[in-house]
C-alpha cells in the first residue's frame, strides 16, 4: 500500500495540491489587498486552474503514466504565480490569461496523445523545419493591417480579434528540426575539419542548414527588429551543435558569423540600437527607452528582502493604471520581486533551474540520439528564455521582446510552452519505460 502511494503520479498529485494551497493563499492576499475584505470570488480562479491541472494530471496518468512527476507540478506553480500578479494588475487580464491556459490544457493533451511514441517526430523533422521558418517570417511578409509593428518590433499577426505571436510555436517546431537532423549529421559533422574539407560537397551539404540559420537568426534582427527571439534562435541552434558533436569549433566560428552580422544589423536597425542604448545608461537623456529599466529596477529595490507583501507593492498608480511599463509581459518578473521580494523572485529562478535539472536528467537518460537532442533543445529553449528575460529587466543584458515562460501574460506564449511541456514529458515516458541502463 505504501509503496503504490509513492508512485511518480500519486508523488505528482500531491505536489500539484500543494500549489492548489499556495494558488488559494495568492489570490486570497491579492484580493483582500485590492478590496480589503476576503471574498470567495477570489477563490474562483485557484479553484478553475487546481481543476485544469488535475485535467493535465489525469491525461498522464492514462497517456504518459511513466513521464517526470516534477514537471507538472512546476509549471503549475509558474502559472499560479503569474495568474495571481497578472490578477493584481488587472482582473480582465487574468480572465483572458485563464482562456488561454485552457487552451495550452488541450494542447498538452493532444501532444501527449500524439507524441506517446516520440521518436515519430523524427520523421516530421522537416516539416516541422519548414512550418517554423514559415511562422518565423509570417510577420515580415503579411500586410501591415495583419502583422503591425508595436513597440518597434513586428512579432504578432492579427486573428479575429486576437494577437497571436507565431514565433513562440516555431521555437518548439525548430527543436525538432535540428534534434532529427543533427542526429542524422553529427557523424558527419563531428570529424575534423580537415577532414570535412577533403569530403568535400557532401559535408558541405550538411554545414549549409546550419549556415541558413545563421542567415535566418540575422534576418530575422533586421527585418522584424526582435532581438529576443533572434538570440533565443541562435543560442538554441549553438547549443544543440555543441551536445551533438562535441566540437568548439563550430561554437567559435558561428558565434564569429553571428556577431559580425549583428555589428551590421544594429547599425540599420534603430530599435535594437536603442535598447543597447538604454541597457548601457538608462538613466541618459538620450536613452528614450530608458524608462522601463529604471521603472523595473526601482520596482525591484521596493521588495526588499521579503517584499511587501500580494497586493501590496507599489504597482498601479491612483487610477489604476501600471507604473510599470508592460507590468504582466516583459516586467512580471520585478513585479514579483517587489511583491514577493528577493527571497520570493529568487525561489522563480529556483523554479527554472528546476526545469533545467530535470529537463537535463531526462536527455541523460533517454536510449536514442533524437530523444537526447530533443529533451536537451526544449530544456535549453525554456530555461534560456527565462534567462532572457529575467536578466533584462535587472539590466544584467539588453532588454528584449521575450516573456516569462508560463508566468507572463500572453496566450501564444503560455499555448506554446504547454507543447513544449508535454513533448518533454514524452521523452521522459519513453526513457522511464526503456527502464535504467
Amino acid at each position: 500500500m505504501i509503496a503504490r502511494l509513492r508512485t511518480p503520479r500519486n508523488r505528482e498529485l500531491a505536489s500539484l495540491l500543494l500549489v492548489a494551497l499556495l494558488t488559494f493563499a495568492g489570490f486570497g492576499a491579492v484580493y483582500v489587498g485590492r478590496e480589503l475584505e476576503l471574498s470567495t470570488a477570489s477563490l474562483s480562479y485557484a479553484t478553475f486552474f487546481l481543476a485544469l491541472y488535475l485535467v493535465a494530471h489525469v491525461v498522464l496518468r492514462v497517456l504518459l503514466p511513466q513521464s517526470d512527476p516534477s514537471l507538472l507540478p512546476i509549471a503549475a506553480l509558474l502559472t499560479a504565480i503569474g495568474e495571481v500578479e497578472i490578477y493584481r494588475i488587472s482582473p480582465e487580464l487574468a480572465r483572458d490569461q485563464a482562456v488561454w491556459v485552457v487552451a495550452g490544457v488541450a494542447l498538452f493533451t493532444f501532444v501527449a496523445w500524439f507524441a506517446r511514441d516520440v521518436r515519430r517526430l523524427e520523421g516530421l523533422r522537416y516539416t516541422c523545419g519548414a512550418l517554423a521558418v514559415l511562422l518565423l517570417a509570417l510577420p515580415a511578409v503579411l500586410p501591415a493591417s495583419i502583422a503591425p509593428t508595436i513597440n518597434g518590433a513586428r512579432l504578432w499577426v492579427r486573428v479575429g480579434g486576437y494577437q497571436i505571436q507565431p514565433g513562440e510555436l516555431a521555437k518548439v517546431l525548430l527543436v525538432i528540426f535540428l534534434a532529427g537532423y543533427l542526429r542524422e549529421t553529427r557523424e558527419v559533422l563531428a570529424q575534423p575539419a580537415r577532414r570535412i574539407l577533403r569530403i568535400g560537397i557532401p559535408a558541405m551539404r550538411h554545414v549549409g542548414p546550419l549556415l541558413l540559420m545563421t542567415g535566418a537568426a540575422i534576418g530575422i534582427l533586421v527585418l522584424l527588429n526582435d532581438l529576443g527571439t533572434s538570440l533565443l534562435l541562435y543560442g538554441t541552434l549553438l547549443a544543440l551543435i555543441y551536445v551533438a558533436t562535441g566540437r568548439p569549433l563550430y561554437i567559435v566560428a558561428l558565434l564569429g558569423m553571428f556577431a559580425a552580422g549583428a555589428a551590421v544589423a544594429v547599425r540599420i536597425t534603430s530599435q535594437v540600437q536603442t535598447r543597447i542604448d538604454a541597457w548601457l545608461d538608462p538613466w541618459s537623456r538620450e536613452a528614450t527607452s530608458g524608462y522601463q529599466i529604471t521603472q523595473s529596477l526601482y520596482t525591484i529595490a521596493d521588495g526588499g528582502i521579503f517584499g511587501t507583501g500580494f497586493g501590496q507593492g507599489l504597482i498601479l498608480d491612483e487610477r489604476g493604471r501600471s507604473i510599470v511599463p508592460f507590468a504582466q509581459t516583459d516586467f512580471i518578473f520585478s513585479v514579483i520581486a517587489s511583491e514577493a521580494g528577493l527571497a520570493g523572485a529568487a525561489g522563480v529562478i529556483l523554479l527554472y533551474l528546476l526545469v533545467a535539472y530535470r529537463g537535463l536528467k531526462i536527455a541523460s537518460v533517454a536510449d536514442d540520439g533524437f530523444s537526447k537532442l530533443l529533451a536537451t533543445g526544449l530544456t535549453f529553449v525554456f530555461c534560456f528564455q527565462a534567462f532572457v528575460i529575467i536578466g533584462g529587466v535587472t539590466k544584467l543584458i539588453p532588454l528584449t521582446g521575450l516573456t516569462l515562460p508560463f508566468v507572463s501574460y500572453g496566450g501564444s506564449s503560455v499555448t506554446a510552452n504547454f507543447g513544449l511541456l508535454g513533448l518533454l514529458l514524452a521523452v521522459s515516458q519513453r526513457a522511464n519505460r526503456a527502464g535504467p541502463r
